[in-house]
């Protein structure tokens, strides 16, 4: 309790301004330079608690709705295709950047040399976070590792540069981070553990970036996203979290009040006391922010827990919810609400509520006792790096490397397929028959290698849904028109009365018409083709005004630069297509 107040007091004292250019002209954090600081380990801590600032809040768990990984009731500009220039903001700020890099000018003042070391990769692990995230969003950009003065007109008026350069600087950040950082594993602030986290995540990212559009040199970095993440796995002790009860497992990982150290690296810790709380269940289970839910083509990505693919079914297309979602992998029951889900701290059964997710697939991940629905209330710790996903970062990276074998898979993946007593990923018997369904949405997977690039991505997705990775993931395998296939929820053969928890009692009655009357208790009464549609398949259309969407392939997976950037300095130039 009293680290989190000294945070949130040094977050309160080192508060600055995120508008655009001005970081330009302003003196960085004008309270602490004078020369009584930067003399003690504690003015290190107390400003390096202000990077923390960086990570996203409450948008973690809701994030993947740009990629319609999370679909609610209004679509995303970057899934319709209407997004604009804008004028200012658009993700162009830089304050955070010379907060820093000021940091890492002054902080070998203080005379601990341990001190010093651990948080100058602090400070080296957020500049890297840092232009990650930029080079994400706008490609090239221009490489700052020091504060420019308002008089250094060339560094004012720079142009961006080469995204390898700016990679390989980010790259290299991480390594000197790792170097400095402490090796004790905390779940709330920067370790070596959470810079080879981030090294893995930034490698494959690039390297799948580059293969997939064709550019060569992107082997090196496939490889160091595998070795640093064989690092961490083999020194680091973090594990996948485990009970033995692959019922509940998965889903009390995300529901634990408190991060879960086994297998969380890094978390954005809440609490009820401190009044540090955000809105997960708010968000879930109310029909008045947004009604997110899954996709139905997600839905079918779940394996069967035999380990076959539903899709393989010849009637998976018109299966009711019961039927679909029986005898599934068991993560699906643990993400979204299936006949017989019972809230934590309950045992009353209860059915998908149509009213608050816009497919009918309601999402349960993260969700907690009914006592902390209202919104801005909930207290459960949100992941931001996690074991599992460095698991799959390994398999991935050597899977488009061409090197993984079954051992690798055994290390890796099969130990989250272990969680949820799934079959272990076969290596040949996935390349010897690829999905189909899979290869549709990405259609530039090819080679010996195609069957299990496939099945990983399978994997991904599934075991990091609502975890904010899908764009990333999309753009990065150059996989935009996966964003322009129908988006559909639950199957209904037409209006009538049905029971989706197999309870043997009715939950909802899509009618025609007048509204039946009189009703009954406990039945949710919806009317067709004005409070939910069906499209020509008879499954709900949770847009019906949203028909046609595209994805430019030649400017969509880049934002673009604000119009007030460009002019102010003229040497940058404006994203293509923009």
């Amino acid at each position: 309790m009293k680290r989190n107040k000294f945070i949130l007091i040094a977050l309160a004292a080192l508060t600055l301004g995120s508008c655009s250019s001005d970081f330009l002209d302003k003196e960085p954090l004008s309270d602490v330079t004078g020369d009584n600081f930067f003399q003690k380990e504690s003015d290190l801590q107390l400003y390096a608690n202000s990077f923390y600032r960086m990570f996203p809040a409450t948008s973690i768990y809701n994030g993947d709705n740009t990629p319609a990984n999370i679909v609610q009731n209004i679509l995303s500009e970057e899934i319709r295709g209407t997004r604009t220039v804008p004028t200012t903001g658009g993700g162009w700020s830089w304050a955070n950047l010379r907060n820093i890099n000021y940091f890492l000018e002054n902080h070998e003042r203080v005379p601990v040399e341990s001190a010093v070391k651990h948080y100058g990769g602090v400070a080296k692990f957020f500049r890297a976070y840092f232009y990650f995230d930029k080079l994400k969003r706008f490609g090239d950009v221009p490489w700052y590792d020091y504060v420019i003065d308002p008089s250094d007109t060339a560094s004012l008026e720079k142009a961006r540069d080469p995204r390898k350069m700016v990679v390989d600087n980010i790259l290299k950040d991480l390594d000197q981070a790792i170097a400095g950082l402490n090796t004790s594993k905390k779940t709330y602030t920067i370790t070596k553990w959470t810079a080879l986290a981030l090294k893995t995540r930034v490698a494959l990212y690039e390297g799948t970036y580059m293969k997939y559009r064709g550019i060569p040199g992107y082997e090196p970095y496939l490889t160091q996203a595998y070795t640093s993440a064989e690092i961490l796995m083999n020194e680091s002790g973090y594990k996948v979290f485990s009970t033995g009860n692959p019922s509940t497992d998965y889903r009390d990982l995300f529901a634990s009040h408190k991060a879960i150290g086994d297998e969380i690296i890094l978390a954005r810790e809440y609490d009820d006391a401190l009044n540090v709380k955000h809105n997960v269940n708010y968000y879930t289970v109310t029909s008045s922010y947004g009604r997110p839910s899954m996709p139905k083509e997600l839905v079918d990505s779940y394996l069967m827990q035999d380990g076959s693919r539903f899709t393989d079914l010849p009637n998976h297309k018109t299966m009711m919810f019961g039927e679909e979602t029986q005898n599934r992998d068991l993560r699906l029951s643990q993400t979204i609400r299936t006949p017989g889900y019972t809230r934590l701290g309950s045992d009353k059964t209860l059915a998908p509520d149509l009213s608050a997710a816009v497919t009918g697939y309601q999402l349960i991940k993260y969700v907690t006792e009914q006592k902390y629905d209202s919104n801005s209330s909930s207290i459960v710790d949100l992941p931001l790096f996690r074991f599992a996903e460095v698991l799959l970062n390994y398999a991935e990276a050597k899977a488009e490397l061409g090197i993984l074998t079954q051992e690798d898979l055994d290390k890796s993946v099969n130990k989250l397929r272990e969680r949820v007593a799934m079959p272990v990923m076969d290596l040949a018997g996935a390349n010897a028959n690829a999905d189909a369904f899979l290869a549709k949405q990405y259609a530039n997977v090819t080679g010996a290698n195609k069957g299990i690039l496939l099945e990983l991505r399978r994997e991904r997705r599934i075991e990091l849904f609502m975890e904010d990775f899908r764009w990333d993931d999309i753009v990065r395998w150059k996989a935009g028109q996966a964003l322009t296939l129908p988006i559909e929820g639950m199957y209904f053969p037409g209006a009538g009365q049905y029971d989706l928890d197999n309870d043997g009692k009715i939950d909802i009655n899509l009618y025609e018409g007048q509204r039946p009357n009189p009703t009954e208790k406990g039945v949710f009464y919806i009317k067709l083709g004005s409070e939910i549609y069906l499209n020509q398949n008879n499954r709900v259309d949770p847009h019906p005004t949203f028909a046609n969407r595209t994805f430019d392939e030649n400017k969509d997976y880049l934002y673009p630069i604000p119009t007030q950037e460009l002019q102010l300095n003229n040497n940058l130039e404006q994203n293509p297509r923009w």
